[in-house]
């Protein structure tokens, strides 16, 4: 869709084939839209250039955590072999490709020097619009999603390559990185965009949102169910993810697109340009209900060899550790009128490190504590605990604690509670209590999520009639190592698991 420093491509074409790198952050599950760039590095490796592909896995965690340390080695294999399998289903020679991990060379003393080096030059304001259209945007970012973009510029020099190739969403970090990377003594290079594919309900594809994707494992009656629901509007040829999918994928690899249809309504037709077909579907000449069945047939042949690779035992486990299923449910699903809108899943929970700034006795209440609790925000909150009878106030003060922020506050004793500080209980008498204990290291207002539930918002405050926090609480229980686990999956900060001290298979609450 685009070039940046064209001048400079047609000079270095003169003397030597292109190195150019293209690179993706190992989140979500690559869905059918990243034919669109395999299919234009099938077109690069055709005109000789020396093409990378970089599966950035520390960009993936930088990222707003969207995956989780824990996670990253196995979404970094996951997309290995679905990458590889993508290219090879559309006949892209291997052998003549470089594959990269970014944390192979990002860890590096030369690299980390330049990190600082460029966050010294870079402002706050620059690093934020550059990665506007691909960090994930929440109202409070961390220091993480700022550095991505001063990342992805330095690849360009570690990489050695003369361009980046990328989505047309890249454009702020490609302009970032053609400002900034000469103030370090380094090229600038040259940036080449692909145009965003519209997903299946009109908007961008993307992973996070279920119905506007195909993904590349996705059974056949899946691809069929979904590409029956995706937008496309008879004669529209705006925003139709479904056309869009043809004109930027399936033409570049055949050359041609063959409309299936009855004997009855004309019967097949062959289209050698896409023009043409946009113009006999704006004329409604093609019907859409056709165009969806042609598109069914021509992706599963592309998405055929993908399946049957991930059909071994070995690749069904490496997906379903790499992205555990939250649910039964399918993500962004909608329930009936009467039943919930969403599944009672943990990342409805607010839950955040804490520092205790402050315990004093309850004027009111002998077993209760009223504790003050940085977790992050302008001011501390205010925080009564049943804790007396347990845990001494000197073991309290200054203690990191692990806090539930988004239960609706009450009173106490007539002291309002905003929040509630999570403990592990012992199964037997005499009962005994002790608060969980975040990972050493951890700052106030850290975020606590358990493991395979990343990803979701937290509700803005839990309602009381919902009982979303009962309902889950009941499946919380300490290991046998003293880790804190829902279902057996763990609690987690991005630096480790959050457990207690003693209290093996005990309960949480």
């Amino acid at each position: 869709q685009e070039v940046l420093g064209e001048d400079k491509l047609m000079a270095i074409l003169k003397e030597r084939e292109l190195k150019i790198y293209w690179g993706t952050a190992t989140t979500g599950k690559p869905h059918v839209a990243y034919f669109v760039p395999m299919s234009k590095i099938a077109d690069f490796l055709k005109a000789g250039c020396e093409v990378t592909i970089l599966f950035a896995d520390l960009h993936a965690y930088l990222d707003n955590m969207k995956a989780p340390w824990e996670l990253l080695e196995l979404r970094t294999r996951y997309y290995e072999h679905v990458i590889k399998a993508m290219l090879e289903s559309i006949g892209v020679p291997l052998e003549k490709l470089r594959f990269v991990r970014g944390t192979d060379y990002q860890l590096s003393k030369e690299y980390t020097l330049d990190v600082y080096r460029l966050s010294s030059v870079v402002t706050q304001h620059d690093a934020k619009k550059a990665g506007a259209e691909v960090v994930k945007q929440v109202e409070h970012p961390l220091l993480s999603g700022l550095l991505y973009p001063g990342l992805q510029a330095l690849d360009e020099e570690y990489l050695k390559v003369d361009a980046q190739f990328g989505g047309v969403d890249q454009r702020k970090i490609f302009t970032f990185a053609e400002k900034y990377l000469p103030s370090l003594g380094y090229a600038k290079r040259i940036h080449l965009m692909n145009p965003m594919v519209p997903g299946l309900t009109g908007s961008k594809m993307s992973s996070s949102e279920e119905d506007s994707k195909i993904d590349l494992l996705d059974r056949k009656e899946d691809v069929k169910k979904k590409l029956k629901k995706a937008f496309c509007e008879p004669g529209n040829v705006e925003n139709n993810g479904v056309l869009s999918f043809i004109k930027h994928v399936l033409f570049p690899l055949k050359s041609e697109f063959v409309v299936l249809r009855e004997e009855k309504w004309g019967g097949n037709k062959t289209y050698t340009a896409y023009e043409a077909l946009e113009k006999d579907f704006a004329e409604q000449v093609v019907h859409p209900g056709d165009l969806k069945n042609s598109v069914e047939v021509a992706l599963n042949k592309l998405l055929d060899p993908i399946r049957e690779k991930f059909n071994c035992p070995e690749l069904k486990k490496l997906s379903s550790a790499a992205y555990p299923t939250p649910s039964k449910a399918k993500p962004g699903e909608k329930g009936t009128k009467n039943s919930e809108p969403e599944d009672v899943v943990p990342s409805r929970l607010d839950i955040r490190v804490g520092k205790v700034i402050s315990v004093e006795k309850h004027p009111d209440a002998d077993s209760l504590y009223v504790e003050k609790i940085d977790v992050g925000e302008a001011e501390p909150r205010t925080v009564v605990s049943g804790l007396v009878h347990f845990v001494p106030k000197e073991q309290l003060q200054d203690r990191l604690v692990v806090l539930l922020c988004n239960l609706k506050p009450q009173k106490m004793r007539g002291v309002e509670s905003q929040g509630m500080v999570l403990c592990a209980s012992s199964v037997g008498e005499p009962r005994q209590v002790e608060p969980l204990d975040p990972p050493a290291g951890c700052c106030a207002g850290e975020r606590v999520y358990v493991e395979g539930y990343e990803g979701g918002e937290p509700d803005e405050e839990l309602k009381p009639k919902k009982k979303v926090f009962e309902k889950l609480q009941a499946d919380f229980r300490v290991s046998e190592d003293c880790v804190a686990q829902w279902k057996q999956r763990n609690f987690l900060t991005k630096l480790g698991t959050v457990s207690c001290k003693s209290l093996k298979g005990g309960s949480i609450s």
